[in-house]
């Protein structure tokens, strides 16, 4: 089910006009029709089924399988759109869905990689970031995000009755300034100056304005704006996701200035099962805090922390 929007992808830009807007459609109206159908599931595997999806290279080949599906599908795109012979239509049509799909098989992928410890993994995560422009999430998210989850110190933690719109622009600014102070202090502590070379954000910078010129290269001004649209609105869908995951809940400080441990009433949980399995079980967020090592085909469910009444797409 995790392929159904790379493949309405492909179905899209085969045979364009209405289907170009597949895989959009797919995500905000018939997975929410859907799923209030299908009973949510708050069923945890035992240790012996868990052991089993442990050991399975399966649940990792499928994580990268969506590399090669990303960068074939965006130089499709990149063909059509330099080609001159879509219509206005069609082309708001493959911006939606391919928001749609970097948000959900790219950023939302290279979250789940970006936590693994193998080399391979984490640069495999930077991969599927940079169509989006946004590899300074796997600084942010990991060294910051999960820190600092659920206090004033997180931008993507959403405050209660904060609106979304001004969450967004607190977030996406508040996150790319934190990536950057991180690898200072992550350099300060080798006693090396911010602008060393081996700064992580100067390379992030560096492969994305790469990625940037090569499209301007192959496809023209055009179509790098487009692929530049498309990348914004995939970071949005991130930060609308964000938004959800931890809209309201707070950690109490500790008399010592320090904050309570992040435990699994601190994000929001769904069980919806489409949403589930579509999202490789991100939306088992609670679980995903608490342990953030913890592989997504084995999270479980929590009684103790807060439910959404309905799946992420709604």
């Amino acid at each position: 089910a995790s392929f159904i929007i790379p493949v309405l992808i492909f179905v899209g830009l085969k045979y364009e006009s209405f289907f170009s807007y597949s895989a959009v459609l797919f995500a905000f109206l018939v997975v929410p029709t859907l799923e209030p159908i299908f009973k949510s599931s708050t069923y945890n595997l035992n240790e012996e089924e868990k052991a089993n999806k442990l050991t399975s290279h399966f649940f990792d080949l499928i994580l990268f399988l969506n590399i090669p599906l990303i960068y074939i599908s965006l130089y499709w795109l990149g063909v059509k759109i330099s080609s001159c012979h879509l219509s206005s239509f069609e082309t708001v049509g493959y911006v939606l869905s391919f928001g749609t799909f970097l948000g959900a098989s790219g950023i939302n992928v290279a979250h789940e990689l970006g936590h693994k410890d193998h080399i391979f993994s984490k640069v495999s995560a930077v991969l599927l970031l940079i169509p989006s422009l946004y590899t300074h999430f796997i600084i942010e998210h990991n060294r910051g995000h999960h820190k600092n989850v659920a206090t004033p110190k997180d931008p993507a933690t959403a405050r209660k009755n904060e609106l979304l719109y001004t969450f967004w622009i607190r977030s996406i600014v508040g996150s790319y300034i934190n990536a950057w102070k991180l690898e200072f202090k992550r350099l300060d502590k080798s006693n090396l100056p911010g602008w060393h070379f081996s700064n992580l954000m100067f390379l992030f910078l560096g492969i994305q304005f790469l990625y940037l010129f090569v499209l301007w290269l192959l496809f023209g001004f055009k179509t790098m704006i487009i692929l530049i649209t498309i990348a914004a609105l995939s970071f949005v869908f991130l930060e609308t996701i964000n938004y959800v995951e931890h809209y309201g809940l707070m950690r109490k400080q500790l008399p010592s200035g320090r904050y309570e441990r992040v435990m699994p009433k601190h994000s929001w949980n769904s069980n919806h099962y489409l949403g589930r399995i579509i999202l490789y079980e991100l939306t088992r967020h609670s679980d995903h805090h608490y342990l953030a090592n913890k592989k997504y085909q084995v999270l479980d469910h929590h009684n103790e922390s807060p439910q959404l009444p309905f799946g992420y797409p709604i």
